[in-house]
Protein backbone atom coordinates (compact mmCIF):
# COMPACT_ATOMS: atom_id res chain seq x y z
CA UNK A 1 0.00 0.00 0.00
CA UNK A 2 1.49 3.33 -1.04
CA UNK A 3 1.63 6.19 1.43
CA UNK A 4 -0.40 9.20 0.49
CA UNK A 5 1.43 12.49 0.35
CA UNK A 6 -0.20 14.28 3.27
CA UNK A 7 1.08 17.59 4.55
CA UNK A 8 0.49 18.50 8.15
CA UNK A 9 -1.82 21.43 8.65
CA UNK A 10 -0.12 24.58 9.84
CA UNK A 11 -3.35 25.99 11.26
CA UNK A 12 -3.59 26.50 14.98
CA UNK A 13 -5.62 23.83 16.70
CA UNK A 14 -7.75 24.34 19.77
CA UNK A 15 -6.15 22.85 22.85
CA UNK A 16 -7.79 19.47 23.45
CA UNK A 17 -8.74 20.21 27.05
CA UNK A 18 -10.36 23.52 26.06
CA UNK A 19 -13.15 21.63 24.26
CA UNK A 20 -14.91 19.27 26.65
CA UNK A 21 -17.83 18.17 24.46
CA UNK A 22 -16.33 17.61 21.01
CA UNK A 23 -15.13 14.03 20.69
CA UNK A 24 -16.72 13.11 24.01
CA UNK A 25 -19.93 11.33 24.96
CA UNK A 26 -21.56 14.56 26.14
CA UNK A 27 -25.22 14.70 27.12
CA UNK A 28 -27.44 17.75 26.68
CA UNK A 29 -27.78 19.99 29.72
CA UNK A 30 -30.98 19.94 31.75
CA UNK A 31 -31.77 23.50 30.64
CA UNK A 32 -30.43 26.13 28.22
CA UNK A 33 -29.13 28.16 31.18
CA UNK A 34 -26.99 25.20 32.31
CA UNK A 35 -25.67 24.44 28.80
CA UNK A 36 -22.05 25.34 28.05
CA UNK A 37 -21.44 26.88 24.64
CA UNK A 38 -17.81 26.28 23.74
CA UNK A 39 -15.61 28.20 21.35
CA UNK A 40 -12.34 27.58 19.57
CA UNK A 41 -9.76 30.01 18.22
CA UNK A 42 -10.78 31.46 14.86
CA UNK A 43 -8.45 29.85 12.28
CA UNK A 44 -8.73 33.00 10.13
CA UNK A 45 -8.66 36.01 12.47
CA UNK A 46 -8.61 39.32 10.69
CA UNK A 47 -10.57 37.99 7.70
CA UNK A 48 -14.18 39.13 7.45
CA UNK A 49 -16.41 36.14 6.72
CA UNK A 50 -19.85 34.85 7.58
CA UNK A 51 -20.46 31.55 9.37
CA UNK A 52 -24.00 30.14 9.31
CA UNK A 53 -25.70 27.61 11.55
CA UNK A 54 -29.08 26.26 10.48
CA UNK A 55 -31.31 24.22 12.79
CA UNK A 56 -34.42 23.24 10.78
CA UNK A 57 -35.86 21.07 13.57
CA UNK A 58 -35.46 23.24 16.67
CA UNK A 59 -37.94 22.44 19.44
CA UNK A 60 -39.02 23.96 22.73
CA UNK A 61 -42.11 23.89 24.94
CA UNK A 62 -44.85 26.51 25.28
CA UNK A 63 -44.52 27.85 28.85
CA UNK A 64 -48.30 28.10 29.24
CA UNK A 65 -49.77 25.01 27.54
CA UNK A 66 -46.80 22.65 27.68
CA UNK A 67 -47.30 21.89 23.99
CA UNK A 68 -44.25 21.52 21.73
CA UNK A 69 -43.16 24.43 19.55
CA UNK A 70 -41.07 23.98 16.42
CA UNK A 71 -38.81 26.40 14.57
CA UNK A 72 -36.30 26.73 11.79
CA UNK A 73 -33.44 28.73 13.34
CA UNK A 74 -30.79 30.42 11.17
CA UNK A 75 -27.78 32.10 12.79
CA UNK A 76 -25.30 34.14 10.76
CA UNK A 77 -22.25 35.59 12.48
CA UNK A 78 -18.93 37.16 11.57
CA UNK A 79 -16.32 35.58 13.87
CA UNK A 80 -13.73 37.74 15.58
CA UNK A 81 -11.17 35.87 17.72
CA UNK A 82 -13.33 32.79 18.35
CA UNK A 83 -15.70 30.50 16.48
CA UNK A 84 -18.62 28.59 17.96
CA UNK A 85 -17.95 24.87 18.38
CA UNK A 86 -20.86 23.17 16.61
CA UNK A 87 -21.35 20.13 18.86
CA UNK A 88 -21.74 22.34 21.91
CA UNK A 89 -24.22 24.46 19.92
CA UNK A 90 -26.19 21.33 19.03
CA UNK A 91 -26.27 20.28 22.68
CA UNK A 92 -27.33 23.81 23.66
CA UNK A 93 -30.18 23.70 21.14
CA UNK A 94 -31.19 20.25 22.43
CA UNK A 95 -31.47 21.66 25.97
CA UNK A 96 -34.48 23.69 24.77
CA UNK A 97 -36.54 20.55 24.06
CA UNK A 98 -38.03 20.44 27.55
CA UNK A 99 -37.65 24.15 28.26
CA UNK A 100 -40.73 26.33 28.53
CA UNK A 101 -40.27 29.73 26.90
CA UNK A 102 -42.00 31.95 24.36
CA UNK A 103 -40.66 32.11 20.80
CA UNK A 104 -39.16 35.55 21.29
CA UNK A 105 -37.35 34.45 24.45
CA UNK A 106 -35.87 31.33 22.84
CA UNK A 107 -34.66 33.21 19.76
CA UNK A 108 -33.03 36.05 21.70
CA UNK A 109 -31.56 33.70 24.32
CA UNK A 110 -29.71 31.90 21.51
CA UNK A 111 -28.34 35.18 20.16
CA UNK A 112 -27.25 36.35 23.62
CA UNK A 113 -25.52 33.04 24.42
CA UNK A 114 -23.53 33.09 21.17
CA UNK A 115 -22.59 36.75 21.65
CA UNK A 116 -21.44 36.10 25.23
CA UNK A 117 -19.38 33.04 24.27
CA UNK A 118 -17.80 34.01 20.95
CA UNK A 119 -17.96 37.83 20.97
CA UNK A 120 -18.51 37.99 17.19
CA UNK A 121 -17.95 41.08 15.10
CA UNK A 122 -21.59 40.86 14.04
CA UNK A 123 -24.54 38.46 14.45
CA UNK A 124 -28.06 38.03 13.16
CA UNK A 125 -30.63 35.37 13.94
CA UNK A 126 -33.89 34.42 12.30
CA UNK A 127 -36.33 32.28 14.26
CA UNK A 128 -39.00 30.99 11.88
CA UNK A 129 -41.58 29.42 14.21
CA UNK A 130 -44.20 27.05 12.89
CA UNK A 131 -47.81 28.13 13.46
CA UNK A 132 -49.62 27.50 16.71
CA UNK A 133 -53.24 28.55 16.77
CA UNK A 134 -52.93 29.41 13.08
CA UNK A 135 -50.36 32.18 13.60
CA UNK A 136 -46.70 31.78 12.66
CA UNK A 137 -44.32 33.92 14.71
CA UNK A 138 -41.03 34.91 13.11
CA UNK A 139 -38.43 36.55 15.36
CA UNK A 140 -35.45 38.49 13.97
CA UNK A 141 -32.51 40.14 15.69
CA UNK A 142 -29.13 41.50 14.66
CA UNK A 143 -26.45 43.26 16.63
CA UNK A 144 -25.99 46.12 14.13
CA UNK A 145 -25.80 46.78 10.42
CA UNK A 146 -23.71 44.07 8.70
CA UNK A 147 -20.05 45.01 8.32
CA UNK A 148 -19.20 46.52 4.94
CA UNK A 149 -17.92 43.83 2.59
CA UNK A 150 -19.50 40.88 4.44
CA UNK A 151 -21.15 38.44 2.03
CA UNK A 152 -24.52 37.77 3.56
CA UNK A 153 -26.73 35.30 1.69
CA UNK A 154 -30.48 35.43 2.13
CA UNK A 155 -31.88 33.15 4.80
CA UNK A 156 -34.30 31.82 2.12
CA UNK A 157 -37.03 30.71 4.50
CA UNK A 158 -40.35 31.30 2.75
CA UNK A 159 -43.14 32.95 4.71
CA UNK A 160 -45.70 30.45 5.98
CA UNK A 161 -48.58 30.19 3.54
CA UNK A 162 -50.63 27.32 4.88
CA UNK A 163 -52.25 25.32 2.11
CA UNK A 164 -52.67 28.23 -0.29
Amino acid sequence: MAKKNMKKSTRARAPRKALTQLGADAAPAASPDEAVLETAPNPHPGILYNARFTAPEFTSICPVTGQPDFAHIVVDYAPAKHIVESKSLKLYFTAFRDHGAFHEDCTLAIAKKIIAAAKPTWLRIGGYWYPRGGIPIDVFYQTAEPPKGLWLPSQDIPAYRGRG
